[in-house]
């Protein structure tokens, strides 16, 4: 009976991690999410500017229906659009509309304000024409490859 005990006791050593183990498996698991976390990070963001590309393709069909049945482009209210985004990143506004064109800007609020560079997409339309821009702020000037990138998803 007592050799039971000792295999018991000796067994259930075995089963457990030491603190030195539990250490090293906590330190491996911090390096790997900090590599992780980045690359995590930077899709979560550009999932998220999704969500300003649909709301200014959707502000776009409206202005056209609007157009279609009117002398001028309209209004977010007269197109019947929200003013934010359906998953709620983006604020749009018209900032410009006229009997040729329009300009929708879509500006990130909330945690995708971080978005440092596609911080605001611009939709314009002049004529037949199409003008895709992104800045940090409100200009939206962008050079061409990073403009690319933003609108690219």
């Amino acid at each position: 009976m007592a050799r039971v005990d000792s295999l018991s006791r000796s067994e259930a050593q075995a089963r457990g991690f030491t603190a030195l183990e539990l250490l090293v498996a906590m330190a491996v698991t911090a390096i790997l999410a900090s590599i992780a976390y980045p690359s995590f990070a930077d899709q979560l963001t550009r999932a998220r500017r999704v969500d300003a590309v649909i709301a200014l393709g959707a502000a776009q069909q409206a202005e056209e229906r609007w157009r279609a049945n009117r002398t001028s482009y309209g209004s977010l209210a007269d197109i019947g659009v929200a003013a934010t985004s359906g998953a709620g990143h983006y604020v749009l506004q018209v900032v410009g509309a006229s009997a040729t064109g329009y300009q929708i800007l879509a500006s990130a609020r909330g945690a995708q304000s971080r978005d440092a560079a596609c911080r605001h997409l611009r939709l314009g339309v002049v004529g037949a024409n199409f003008d895709y821009a992104s800045g940090p702020d409100a200009t939206v000037s962008n050079p061409g490859p990073a403009n690319r990138r933003c609108w690219s998803l």
